[in-house]
């Protein structure tokens, strides 16, 4: 195959663009007591992998990696909240790929899209912004406990503070300039910045397990860590009561990957002759694919990336430009220790941002509208008030039938949607 110099470009600004996900992914899914060193080998493996079938089987200039949005699902819901061992969560993580790949190929994705209220889809996709907005203001120890109002803002003078928001803005105005790789650029700034900290300009032991710095050079090779790898529970994760875990997984899988090929091929006019976007069918065959392999390998679910827009800005038009990031995701595998340098408050500038983006489906709610405008405001609040998507997600579910219901508007509850509300129920009783 002969590369073309465009798509391999547009490659390369598609990989900067999307890169950051090896820092972040492991940042998050390290806190439900997975090692960081072996997410970040699990996490490119995944990135590697979907990105690379994506090019190759599915021929769309799309990357896909691990989600945001999934990672905090899987270590602030299924692991801290509901109790599971990070073995048994990547199990769920398997079987709602299983799941997935099953609803993928017999296209029953049709009626479930059908199924889930718009409004809903666009308030989930706002709420995980703010949620993961709101664990990257925790990380980064600019929101703290406060015994009066449970929450409050860290002092200004803290250096921690002052880095964070420096690099937060010195990254917003990259993202601004729609500079490629603008995420990845801020992250090493911030780092840079963070290097003080405990050196010459405070002490970061209190909130950084006692030591006092929170940039430490621990080496820049390493092999990779492997130890991920087939560490997932298989059948203990198949139970009745982690079944909403699965299908939270798989819910929020499904609608990503909808939503996202939907936006890039509007995007790029990558369309087929009907409107739908190009080789949908392939491309959530590949997105379910990546999340059973994330499941194997160590990870949160593989997702088609947004940031691909980057690459397709470029020029990107055929699957090269994936193929093209897929491999040089490669090379950081060896990298490890260099990763894990990156401090909280310089991942934290990331997750904020990212939340950002994730808020932009909002404004195509009908707030005026109240039967659709108070489930997805319960939906939208309730995950980061909650600290649980589920949450967020079932009782924006539930509430939307029962106002239909009560309001005349039966049609739009279809049997799908029950089918669903009974698994939202079953999730609540978790």
């Amino acid at each position: 195959m002969k590369l073309n110099k465009t798509e391999v470009f547009a490659g390369i600004s598609s990989f900067l663009a999307t890169v950051y996900i090896v820092i972040v992914n492991p940042a998050i899914l390290s806190q439900a007591g997975m090692p960081f060193n072996a997410v970040v080998t699990s996490t490119i493996l995944v990135a590697f992998f979907g990105s690379l079938m994506m090019g190759w089987y599915a021929k769309n200039p799309i990357i896909v990696a691990p989600g945001m949005g999934m990672n905090a699902f899987f270590t602030f819901t299924a692991v801290k909240h509901l109790g599971l061992t990070y073995p048994q969560a990547l199990g769920a993580v398997f079987w709602a790929g299983v799941f997935f790949m099953l609803i993928s190929f017999f296209n029953v994705r049709e009626n479930v899209l059908r199924a889930i209220p718009k409004a809903i889809r666009h308030a989930v996709s706002a709420g995980i912004g703010l949620f993961i907005c709101f664990v990257g203001l925790q990380n980064a120890h600019i929101i703290i406990d406060n015994p009066a109002t449970l929450v409050g803002l860290n002092s200004l003078k803290d250096p921690n503070t002052i880095t964070f928001f420096a690099g937060l803005f010195f990254t917003s105005i990259l993202l601004i300039k729609k500079t490629s790789g603008a995420i990845i650029y801020g992250i090493i700034v911030t780092t840079i910045l963070a290097i003080p900290i405990g050196r010459w300009w405070g002490d970061a032991s209190a909130y950084n397990f006692g030591v006092s710095t929170v940039v430490n050079y621990s080496g820049l090779f390493s092999a990779p860590d492997f130890s991920l790898l087939f560490s997932l529970d298989i059948l203990g994760s198949f139970k009745f009561a982690f079944l909403p875990v699965i299908f939270v997984f798989a819910f929020t899988d499904l609608f990503d990957g909808i939503s996202t090929l939907v936006g890039l091929s509007e995007a790029s006019g990558l369309k087929e002759e009907n409107g739908e976007p190009k080789n949908m069918r392939k491309s959530l065959l590949t997105d379910a694919m990546s999340t059973l392999v994330a499941g194997v390998s160590g990870s949160s679910p593989g997702t088609a990336f947004i940031e691909s827009a980057v690459g397709i800005s470029q020029g990107g038009r055929t699957g090269q430009t994936a193929i093209v990031a897929a491999f040089l995701f490669l090379p950081l595998m060896f990298l490890s220790p260099l990763v894990s340098m990156v401090p909280a408050v310089a991942s934290s500038v990331a997750l904020v941002l990212v939340g950002a983006f994730m808020l932009e489906p909002i404004k195509l709610i009908k707030w005026n509208q109240m039967d659709e405008g108070i489930p997805a405001f319960l939906a939208l609040t309730l995950i980061p008030f909650s600290y649980s998507i589920t949450q967020g997600i079932v009782f924006g579910l539930l509430t939307w039938t029962i106002l239909k219901f009560f309001v005349g508007k039966k049609e739009d509850i279809s049997l799908t949607l029950i089918i669903i509300n009974i698994l939202s129920i079953l999730a609540l009783c978790v």
